[in-house]
């Protein structure tokens, strides 16, 4: 149970985060209350990949910061560049004309350790998996039944797609990738590294030439850039300044107003938080 002024400040911003969706902000949190538009629905329907067909992406999950968009970019990197942002949750594709393409991303904990520069060295089609001896050690329930590893397919949880990062020639064990549960974009996840829809991860992925720049931002760069974020009740990055005054008092105090978001442990898309009438039902979306 919450204490009374922890719950007054948590349906304080959840008011607000309410109003901002219907004033048709494009934050990260914000959504209309009849969902994402059309166009953005159709960019996330089921595709054919081979042998596989990729499942549509529930609307409930495209929120403003999730979805698929182009942007100004006025990063110093060049075009033809891939930033990660796992600070806000975020990734772009760095275009010509001070334009980029950004992405929602769901960092795990392995992508949480990883700044600096790289490079793709390395891609591939529905890439088979194996977890870390650290992720066995960690979670021997959920992860050592896998470790033997897991092909490439639909219930494998690197989805569609990945890219493999190097730096120096050698492999820094950070990945970009898809993803078998989307309800995961946009929030932190147990493990893994940087994930993004399938739908998505095909889009990036037929744009990233070998040896393609990467760059990893650190929180000073993603604050610069970004502004200064704070992962909301839901799990999705807010900027603070979105935020009453006094509930950023309280956050930068070491008061956060509202129960943090916990990840899920796995690696199945059965391990989602929920559909869209389960995340309506927590205040999450509105259906």
């Amino acid at each position: 149970m919450l204490p009374a002024a922890r719950l007054r400040s948590a349906l304080a911003v959840m008011s607000l985060l309410a109003l901002a969706a219907c004033g048709g902000g494009s934050g990260p949190a914000a959504i209309a209350p009849s969902g994402p538009p059309p166009e953005v629905v159709a960019m996330y329907q089921s595709v054919q990949d081979g042998e596989y067909l990729i499942p549509a992406v529930d609307p409930g999950y495209l929120t403003g910061g999730n979805a698929r968009q182009t942007v100004s970019y006025a990063g110093p990197e060049r075009p033809g560049t891939i930033v990660v942002d796992p600070h806000a949750r975020v990734l772009y594709y760095v275009e010509e004309g001070g334009l980029a393409t950004r992405y929602g991303i769901a960092v795990g904990r392995e992508g949480r350790g990883f700044t600096g520069s790289a490079v793709v060295s390395r891609k591939a089609d529905w890439p088979g998996w194996t977890p870390t001896a650290n992720m066995i050690r960690r979670d021997p329930d959920v992860y050592g039944p896998y470790a033997g590893g897991l092909p490439g397919g639909l219930d494998n949880p690197l989805g569609a797609r990945a890219l493999y990062l190097y730096r120096g020639g050698k492999d820094t064990y950070y990945r970009i990738h898809g993803t078998n549960n989307s309800s995961t974009i946009g929030r932190a996840t147990s493990a893994g590294c940087i994930r993004l829809f399938n739908q998505d991860i095909l889009d990036l992925y037929e744009r990233v030439e070998m040896g393609s720049p990467v760059k990893v931002r650190t929180l000073a760069e993603s604050i610069a850039q970004e502004g200064e974020m704070v992962e909301g009740p839901s799990g999705l990055m807010v900027r603070m300044d979105s935020l009453p005054v006094e509930v950023q008092d309280q956050i930068r105090a070491g008061i956060t107003p509202w129960e943090p978001f916990v990840a899920q442990s796995g690696i199945s898309g059965e391990n989602s938080i929920g559909s869209t009438d389960a995340l309506a039902a927590q205040g999450i979306v509105s259906n």
